[in-house]
């Protein structure tokens, strides 16, 4: 059976470290990912001992540049989606904007994103 969001984006957002997923749900595997661990990424920010949105945002640049090589940045003409308002909950409303910033600059860089509002209120979804 193939699922029709296909490919949905997965946040994990600690004190120390963002790590963005892009997730086959066909078959559960990890198509793209981007962290602030990585080298790369930690040795270009100036986070500290905390990330927050500038750092977001570059996760979501490289996820977006990693989807484009893979051929995934329309996700199979399905898009990626996204539940902000799940992220969010999940995550605690204070990483809202590291949440949106991922969000945005996959958008920017020319991602498909479709946002999933399983909400009817859109309080802050738009952004």
């Amino acid at each position: 059976m193939t699922v029709l969001k296909r490919y949905v984006l997965r946040l994990f957002i600690s004190l120390k470290y963002i790590t963005a997923n892009v997730v086959d749900r066909n078959n559960g595997r990890i198509v793209a990912t981007a962290s602030t661990v990585e080298h790369s990424i930690k040795n270009s920010l100036e986070c500290g001992r905390s990330c927050n949105a500038k750092a977001a945002a570059v996760v979501g640049d490289v996820l977006a540049m990693r989807l484009k090589v893979e051929g995934l940045e329309q996700g199979q003409g399905r898009g990626i989606h996204v539940d902000v308002n799940k992220e969010v909950e999940k995550k605690g409303f204070k990483n809202r904007t590291k949440v949106w910033a991922v969000v945005n600059a996959l958008k920017n860089n020319g991602v498909k994103v479709i946002l999933d509002d399983n909400d009817d209120s859109p309080s802050w979804s738009n952004h």
